[in-house]
């Protein structure tokens, strides 16, 4: 009987996991976590659309109706190839006959580690909960702020890269302000706020069509969001950030709250998994796979999700997208149980990013829609895509409610409590 034990349980891991639950084949899914993380839908969590539980669920439960499925939270702190066995943080030791690797990836601030005491990242649930006591606690404190200098510091919110998170996290501050705290606040207009999205390339989402780039940029100026194209981060402080132009220039903005959304790197246990295996890290860490997703020269173990540089039909890797976590899952699942024959071949359904409300944009070949139907795919998609079926009528029913109200229910600031607690 096959010894499956799988590390991680994110996109990737979790569907290996129900696809070999289908199958009957016994294994072991180990995560630091106790719960799957919908990752798609953390910005609205850091903006107070959605709370914590609607986007999570607990992996036991998951994998509940699955009698050969054992859950681990824990931490894998060593593999050892030779013996085919993985070390647990707390001492434990499990053999495996196949491995499958989804640790996932994390923020990058591509060489500036102090950046990170200045900014918040968007990976999980805590960041999104950091993100969203800075920017609702910013609207807080101006309003008891009687200098408008320090004022319109507190209503400045930076929000560093162009990509899907960035420009979905920008919109999602810029409808805040406009639309759901508008009202909200008598010493100060929140429309007043200030949001900046900035971007090292030319156009905003460089994976999307130049036409649905341009139109996600009208539709956030539409929001207010200001748009600095060809422009870099060069430095960062507290409250102020130094951006470098591509055509030469230097500005400096002074900001209370800076949102780090610019890129990815692979998870720290990528470096223990390369020199455990002999191979190389390439482009953000990741490992290079074999077109079966396995490790070279090591068939029984495979590396799937964020961590895997696999490579796509058009010799380009594929992205770090949860439809191709999904999709590798399943796949590796398929081929432990002996139906999977030849190369994984990733089948894309298209790609997505939402704006606000009504504006969303989506790519899929020759199919290129933005406004309303491109919103209310994104809406639907993201639906069917959650974990369990709670959370899918729970977010249903917020989303409708948010729509018809325009207001955001989990707008809570929450502190670590004090002594005196």
């Amino acid at each position: 009987m096959a010894r499956v034990v799988i590390v991680g349980g994110g996109f990737g891991g979790l569907y290996a996991a129900k696809a070999l639950g289908s199958f009957r084949i016994p294994f072991t899914l180990v995560d630091r976590r106790n719960f799957h993380l919908f990752q798609p839908l953390l910005y609205q969590v850091a903006v107070g659309g959605l709370s914590p539980g609607d986007i999570t669920a607990p992996i036991r439960s998951v994998l509940s109706r699955y009698r050969d499925a054992r859950v681990l939270q824990d931490e894998v702190v060593d593999v050892r190839p030779a013996s085919h066995e993985v070390v647990l943080r707390s001492g434990i030791v499990l053999d495996y006959s196949t491995l499958i690797i989804a640790t996932g990836s994390q923020t990058s601030y591509f060489g500036h580690a102090d950046w990170k005491q200045h900014s918040s990242g968007l990976k999980s649930i805590e960041e999104a909960l950091h993100i969203r006591q800075r920017v609702l606690g910013a609207f807080e404190r101006a309003e008891l702020e009687p200098h408008p200098a320090a004022r319109a510091l507190l209503l400045t919110f930076v929000v560093i890269g162009g990509g899907p998170t960035g420009v979905e996290l920008a919109g999602a501050v810029g409808e805040l302000a406009r639309t759901t705290l508008k009202r909200d606040f008598r010493t100060f207009d929140p429309r007043s706020t200030r949001v900046i999205l900035i971007e090292a390339l030319d156009r905003l989402l460089p994976t999307f069509p130049p036409r649905l780039s341009q139109r996600a940029r009208e539709a956030l100026e539409a929001l207010g969001v200001e748009v600095r194209l060809g422009t870099r981060v060069t430095g960062m402080g507290a409250a102020h950030i130094t951006l470098t132009r591509h055509g030469g220039g230097h500005d400096e903005i002074g900001a209370d709250t800076i949102l780090w959304a610019a890129g990815v790197t692979s998870s720290p246990f990528a470096a223990k998994l390369a020199a455990s295996f002999g191979v190389e890290q390439v482009s953000g860490g990741r490992i290079a796979v074999e077109p079966d997703l396995s490790i070279p020269g090591h068939p029984d173990v495979f590396v799937i999700g964020d961590l895997a540089h696999a490579m796509g039909p058009n010799h380009q890797p594929l992205p770090g997208l949860a439809p191709v976590s999904m999709q590798e899952g399943r796949y590796v699942a398929r081929r432990i149980r002996g139906t999977a024959r030849g190369a994984f071949r990733y089948r894309d359904k298209g790609q997505l990013a939402v704006i606000g409300r009504n504006r969303a944009v989506y790519d899929r070949g020759r199919i290129h829609l933005s406004g309303t139907m491109a919103w209310l795919l994104w809406v639907f998609v993201h639906i069917a895509y959650l974990i369990g079926f709670d959370n899918k009528l729970l977010v249903m029913v917020q989303w409708a409610v948010n729509y018809f109200t325009r207001k955001r229910g989990a707008r809570l600031i929450t502190f670590e409590p004090g002594p005196d607690a």
